[in-house]
């Protein structure tokens, strides 16, 4: 008999065998696509010469000339990519180098709760650090965690220096567009009258002016505002004309509703579902998604509520995230797959980000997630850049789903189903399979595993590997339940996995 393999987009590992059966169960670098498991594309160097410092940030723009610039925050550097060349731009003053590891429960906003001075900022940094990067015009802002906000004015023979009168230590900073001009904010800040750091607190720029930071300045539209409810801020991002911005435990929507006193209005919309990391939020359109304290997944739309996204492969990233390093993770998109994803550091691979989820988002893919293992410590989607970027611990600088290599060295893949019952009335024998593949490069094995039942020991059997355009693969395993694991690691490797059908005869029913 001729048993087709038809199984629907998704990975679900957390399922005992019988309730996990007839799905895909674990993979590493494989997505779905158009329902169907295909590997993920290659990556290519983007600089000869790697970074200088471990990456947490990286932003592309482009300047008024449409050139492609991509600024880089490392734990002790900001360095420029132009023109195919890295450039120094790290302040040449005002800026302190951060750390690269997380240290618990040492200081304030890692570790415990309430561990540390309320309010005040540590005299040494217990996070990991992390910038946040903007542009504003031509010309970009860089704000390194807890110190001020710096600028880059569009000239590689240029440092980036302090932007005037900015608060002393940022949480987080970004530019918010505003009916063609801009504001600069400041998440978590000093106060402006009082100077003393607290960690609710948001100010502004006046509008189109970054200089500007006085609420009380003739003719200036600078405010400061202070969120309720306790905690921290996060981080933030801009949603359309709408900025999110998270605390440790909950959402705030901020609005522009352009009254004198306070042009913006900032409500809280969730509770218990706030950032982990300033890295770990992307908005896709005006739909955010992060990851929480609690290592839950949640996304939000304007004009809706926070919602939690299931996730059938959430055990496994819940048990394995690294404790008090979750300032690492990283939230990206991939437009041309209609993907969300997240980096993050696995701890049975240490403390450094080593693995990745992600989530596609729409079509007859929508809700199905796959993972990988892959260091990556920062990563962007493509966008003005041809291709998503993305940085190694080392400092390498990677074009993403760019051809079919790990810049012309191999890289491993696979994807396995769930146990299942090919015929769940008897035994079968299975004599060998007949592959389904397109666009196969590099040869691809067919593992296959039998157990009498859930209970048992696996018995496991690979076919000879297959070439491209090979018509069969033969192999020879009796059993009642059976797993199929598709692999490959060639350079160049790629697969995409249609229906496959097994050649199996009936057994007897013990």
């Amino acid at each position: 008999m001729r048993i087709p393999l038809d199984l629907p987009p998704g990975l679900n590992g957390d399922d005992t065998t019988f309730a996990g059966r007839g799905r895909w169960a674990d993979g590493s670098n494989v997505r779905f696509r158009l329902g169907r498991a295909q590997t993920i594309g290659g990556w290519e160097a983007l600089t000869p010469s790697p970074l200088t410092g471990v990456c947490r940030t990286v932003f592309p723009w482009t300047d008024n000339a449409a050139v492609l610039n991509v600024g880089f925050g490392t734990h002790s550097k900001l360095q420029l990519w132009q023109g195919g060349q890295l450039f120094d731009i790290t302040p040449a003053s005002g800026f302190t180098a951060g750390a690269i590891d997380g240290a618990g429960s040492a200081g304030y906003g890692t570790g415990a709760w309430g561990v540390g001075g309320y309010g005040q900022p540590s005299t040494t940094d217990y996070f990991p650090l992390t910038w946040s990067l903007a542009a504003w015009g031509q010309n970009l802002l860089a704000s390194p965690r807890n110190q001020t906000i710096f600028a880059w004015t569009n000239n590689t023979a240029s440092k980036a220096v302090a932007v005037a009168n900015a608060p002393a230590n940022v949480t987080y900073m970004l530019v918010a567009p505003l009916n063609g001009g801009y504001q600069v904010f400041a998440l978590g800040c000093n106060e402006e009258v009082s100077g003393v750091f607290n960690p609710l607190c948001i100010r502004h720029s006046s509008i189109r002016d970054n200089t500007t930071w006085s609420t009380t300045a003739a003719g200036s539209t600078a405010r400061e505002y202070v969120l309720t409810g306790g905690g921290r801020i996060v981080g933030g991002r801009m949603a359309g004309p709408y900025m999110l911005v998270w605390t440790g435990d909950a959402l705030f929507l901020g609005t522009y509703v352009g009254a004198l006193e306070e042009p913006w209005r900032f409500d809280r919309i969730g509770r218990n579902c706030g950032l982990i990391g300033p890295n770990a939020a992307v908005v896709v359109g005006q739909t955010a998604f992060w990851v929480s304290p609690d290592r839950q997944f949640y996304t939000y739309a304007v004009g809706g509520q926070p919602q939690p996204v299931s996730c059938p492969i959430r055990q496994d990233f819940a048990d394995n995230l690294a404790a008090s390093q979750g300032d690492k993770v990283v939230a990206s998109s991939n437009g041309e797959y209609s993907e969300v994803r997240f980096d993050y550091p696995d701890s049975r691979d240490g403390y450094e980000n080593s693995r990745y989820v992600a989530l596609a988002l729409s079509g007859g893919d929508a809700g199905a997630w796959h993972r990988g293992i892959m260091a990556r410590t920062a990563f962007v989607d493509a966008g003005p850049s041809l291709y998503p970027l993305g940085v190694t611990f080392s400092g390498q600088v990677y074009h993403h789903e760019k051809g079919h290599s790990a810049d012309g060295q191999a890289f491993p893949w696979f994807i396995e189903t769930a146990d299942s019952y090919l015929d769940p009335d008897q035994r079968l024998l299975v004599r060998g399979v007949w592959p389904d593949f397109k666009g196969q490069q590099g040869p691809v094995t067919v593992s296959l595993s039998a157990r009498e039942h859930p209970q048992d020991l696996e018995r496991v059997v690979a076919a000879p590997a297959m070439a491209p355009g090979s018509a069969k693969s033969d192999v020879l395993i009796s059993g009642r339940l059976f797993k199929v694991t598709f692999a490959g690691g060639s350079a160049p490797t790629a697969c995409r996995i249609g229906q496959p059908v097994f050649d199996a005869v009936p057994a007897g029913r013990q």
